[in-house]
């Protein structure tokens, strides 16, 4: 680990250049779990296409081993339901009814041959998957709504650790990334998307695809958009602490 005493880098963007202060940075990995990223969990057994998703994979990884060394904190978020759904929503509201047809709360066997289910908190389906597996000065949270603000202590938590800008990566891109985002933006966090640390599969197969109408927006209006390469060689770049305190 990093000390986390700061210092500033500045990350290439669009549209311009964003610089941080380490100290007062998260990254935040939005909903990296098997129901969305792996062979057998929810995504892959409705049909749904993960390969983009897992291609963000090594790049998130490298971005998490960036900051840990920085002393950058890292807070995972999941999607997960309490086991009696009472968090669902209404009865007939769309989170609800949607989630359950999609097969939320359903059974499902874990390629180990655990018992899970989709979308159930404490099982191998909202587990982070293992190659972005959080460490013990992690923090992780789970969500009930695709905003990571909406009835959680994320806001309390940065604020208490003084987090003024968000790094973000994970899924899905116009849904999860996105709303959290937007919230984030809202409550004056500065937001930065790294482009090939997050999938969308929704349009994936349009002439222009979600995953690319959400970072439109988000550089034009809601932050700004990077890659993980940047990241990693802006951080990589930050002049060592004890020369930049002499100053």
């Amino acid at each position: 680990m990093g000390m986390s005493t700061g210092g500033q880098a500045t990350i290439e963007a669009t549209p311009g250049p964003i610089t941080i202060d380490t100290a007062r940075t998260a990254v935040i990995v939005v909903d990296m779990q098997n129901d969305f990223c792996s062979k057998g969990g929810l995504f892959d057994r409705a049909g749904i296409d993960i390969s983009m998703v897992q291609k963000a994979v090594g790049p998130t990884r490298e971005v998490l081993l960036a900051a840990r060394e920085a002393g950058i904190k890292i807070v995972y978020l999941k999607m997960g339901f309490r086991p009696d759904l009472s968090d669902l929503g209404d009865i007939d509201s769309p989170n609800r009814v949607r989630h359950l047809h999609f097969g939320v709360g359903q059974p499902s066997l874990a390629p180990d041959g655990r018992q899970g289910r989709f979308l159930i908190r404490d099982t191998w389906n909202t587990d982070v998957i293992a190659e972005l597996r959080p460490e013990a000065e992690d923090r992780v949270l789970y969500k009930h709504r695709f905003s990571g603000f909406y009835q959680t202590e994320l806001d309390d938590i940065l604020h208490r650790l003084g987090i003024k800008n968000l790094i973000f990566t994970g899924c899905t891109t116009s849904v999860c990334v996105d709303s959290t985002i937007r919230d984030a933006m809202f409550r004056d966090y500065r937001c930065l998307l790294l482009a090939d640390c997050t999938g969308e599969p929704i349009g994936e197969g349009l002439a222009r695809s979600n995953h690319e109408a959400s970072l439109l927006t988000i550089q034009e209006l809601f932050g700004w958009v990077s890659s993980s390469e940047q990241f990693v060689s802006a951080i990589e770049a930050r002049p060592p602490l004890a020369t930049a305190s002499q100053h």
